[in-house]
């Protein structure tokens, strides 16, 4: 099938996540953090960057200072910012002003294309709209700058006024912009509806660049923007991991792997696909964000396979239930276990984990399965637990030999006065090829006391430990209608700076369920690192 977007021979990429994205609640960048996002969206392909409202706050202008300084090999920096005011002159306008004084080659204004927007929003008549248009993008090419005009609310616009959304569109181009972004701001729109507009402005301005810029709020920017270039857009607006004001922007991790994989229209530099990932964890690590697990394409479970059938499916061909291979996108393909696992999927995650459990064995197989699903109607989760799994399988091999013996522990929470901080202490005494350690640890809570306590035991016979530091710690209340009586899972995530590896613990005792998840979490570190030291 041919695609009608087939005489398009690249589609250009312009990135707002540093203005538009920023406008998401909970999400900032610090200033340095947008100069390392930047280049690597310079790296990656990416050919604008949007750094932000011109002047708006002094930290936009130190961005722009410090963009004028850097070296982008590809990217080129956009200023931001709208048409002029009302009764003013282009000239007594700050936010033209603040255009010039960012000196970017390239600026983006937004002007209004709804004129229910312009004469409810902006109180003006028409005609005045037309002209603050025009004068605005005029000022700023004969100032040598070439101008995007963002038809803000256009789709809107259109399905109101129809030539009145196309004049202002008229008007912008006679001024002398570079492209046209049609904007569907309130994210209102369906797909079908914005490929037959975009048609039309397309086949009305054949010689402009025509961009999309869509917004989520029904859940449908990523095939707004597909259904854009399906109708002729040549440029590609949206925000890394969707983010932005609202439900978000048209995320960029989406759209660009479907136009390289699946239309075959190339948009970012030959090779860089790969890291796609790359780019939407570090993105989401700057604005200190935990990344989706269900992101299409980068999600850690976009290619995780949970039920046996599916499973043993993918194993003998992963085109079975994967749209495309992981490794296209810098992702992984991952086998979890759970009750719905099947002998497939355990085998798989035990050659994973350094095991040969061949076919050979099924009543091994048989065991582990009836051991989970058991574990698992207790309460335990191996999804994201794959220590505690390789533990466990360890002991269901006969294979495991403990790394201490725990005599006992005690930890005591003590509160002073109603103004002063709860005080957390643990001892615990260990016993290690015979001899015995006795130690204590203080920590924020109860759990990082005992945490601290044991690493302090531990640490005399085994000074690896020092390597490992717990980056989550998570905590599930499985039976609430038991109240202070229910079951609770704790899943613990840790990391010695080369491997990361999760853990699980289940108990009435969220002390004791926490206790089982971090001893499992450093015996996996020690007897991982002696089968290393025996290969």
């Amino acid at each position: 099938m041919k695609h009608e977007a087939h005489s398009i021979r690249r589609v250009s990429l312009y990135d707002a996540t540093l203005r538009d994205g920023m406008q998401g609640a909970g999400i900032n960048f610090s200033e340095s953090g947008k100069m390392r996002f930047a280049h690597l969206l310079d790296e990656f392909g990416i050919d604008f960057i949007e750094g932000g409202f011109a002047g708006s706050t002094p930290g936009s202008r130190r961005f722009f200072e410090q963009a004028r300084r850097e070296h982008f090999s590809h990217s080129k920096i956009v200023a931001f910012g709208s048409t002029r005011r009302a009764h003013i002159t282009v000239e007594e306008d700050s936010q033209l002003n603040e255009l010039l004084q960012a000196e970017t080659e390239y600026v983006a204004i937004f002007g209004k294309s709804s004129l229910f927007h312009v004469t409810d929003v902006l109180g003006v008549s028409a005609e005045m709209n037309l002209q603050m248009i025009e004068d605005s993008i005029a000022f700023l090419v004969g100032h040598g700058r070439k101008v995007f005009f963002d038809a803000e609310q256009f789709f809107d616009g259109y399905k109101q006024d129809a030539a009145y959304a196309m004049q202002t569109l008229e008007i912008a181009q006679r001024a002398g912009v570079i492209g046209l972004v049609l904007c569907d701001t309130n994210g209102g729109c369906l797909p079908h509806e914005i490929f037959e507009t975009v048609q039309t402005v397309v086949a009305k301005f054949p010689q402009t660049c025509i961009a999309i810029h869509t917004h989520n709020d029904s859940g449908m920017a990523v095939a707004c923007s597909i259904e854009a270039v399906r109708a002729g857009a040549s440029q590609v607006q949206g925000c890394v991991n969707g983010y932005g004001e609202r439900t978000g922007n048209a995320d960029l991790i989406s759209i660009i792997p479907a136009l390289e994989l699946k239309m075959g229209l190339p948009c970012i530099r030959d090779g860089q696909l790969k890291n796609l990932r790359e780019i939407s964890i570090v993105a989401d690590d700057l604005a200190n964000l935990r990344p989706d697990p269900s992101a299409p394409y980068v999600g850690r479970d976009a290619f995780c396979h949970k039920a046996g059938t599916h499973a043993n499916a993918v194993m003998k061909n992963p085109k079975t239930f994967e749209h495309v291979a992981p490794e296209s996108v810098g992702n992984q393909r991952q086998f979890v276990l759970s009750d719905q696992s099947g002998g497939a999927i355990v085998r798989q995650k035990a050659k994973e984990l350094g095991f040969d459990v061949s076919e050979s064995d099924p009543k091994l197989i048989r065991s582990v399965l009836k051991e989970i699903k058991q574990r698992e109607l207790d309460g335990y989760a191996y999804e994201a637990a794959d220590g505690s799994f390789k533990i466990l399988l360890q002991k269901m091999m006969k294979q495991h030999t403990p790394a201490f013996e725990l005599d006992g522990f005690r930890v005591i929470v003590e509160k002073r006065g109603k103004d002063e901080p709860c005080i957390s202490e643990a001892t615990i005494k260990v016993r290690v090829n015979g001899k015995e350690e006795l130690t204590a640890g203080e920590g924020h809570g109860p759990v990082d006391a005992l945490n601290e306590a044991m690493r302090k035991a531990l640490t005399h016979f085994y000074p690896e430990i020092e390597q490992v530091q717990l980056t989550d710690f998570r905590v599930r209340i499985l039976d609430p209608q038991d109240a202070t009586r229910a079951q609770t899972r704790v899943v613990i995530e840790s990391s010695d700076g080369m491997r990361q590896w999760g853990t699980v613990g289940v108990s009435e005792n969220i002390i004791e369920a926490s206790w089982q998840a971090l001893l499992d979490s450093v015996e996996y570190k020690l007897l991982d690192d002696l089968h290393k030291q025996n290969r």
